[in-house]
Order: structure tokens, then sequence, then C-alpha cells
């Protein structure tokens, strides 16, 4: 090996520790971006899925009678 070889290989050598933790933290990192693009991901398809059921489900319709308060308004009308 030559001078060179050998000095790059003490160097590398003494900030081993260093050169893990970095690619530690960065594995960890991508982990954790992984992670949470995927949990959106599932949360969008649910909710677009349970969107989808509950717009196909029938809607409840109710009526309104007004025929009490318009016969009341007439017969204030009437009383004026």
């Amino acid at each position: 090996m030559s001078q060179a070889k050998v000095e790059r290989y003490k160097q590398e050598k003494a900030n081993r520790k260093k050169t893990m933790r970095k690619e530690k933290v960065a594995h960890m990192m991508r982990t954790g971006i992984l992670l949470v693009i995927g949990a959106a991901l599932i949360g969008w398809i649910g909710y677009s899925g349970y969107s989808m059921y509950a717009d196909s489900q029938p809607r409840e319709v109710a009526e309104v009678d007004y025929e009490a308060v318009n016969t009341y308004l007439e017969g204030l009308n009437a009383a004026e």
C-alpha cells in the first residue's frame, strides 16, 4: 500500500463512528419521511373511499308543512 492509502485508511478509521452515526441518521430520516408519506396516502385513500360510500347512501328527505304559519300570517293581515 502506498503512504497515501495508509493515511486515508487511518483517517477513515478515526472518523468511522461519525460516519456511521451520519448514515444511521440519514436512514432514519428517509424511513420517517416515507412513513409520513405512506400514512398520508393511506389516510387520503380512506377518506376518499368513505366519501364515495357516504355519497352513494340514500339521503333522508323531510317535508315541512307551512300551513299553520300561512294561516297565522293571514290571520294577522286580516286583523289589520
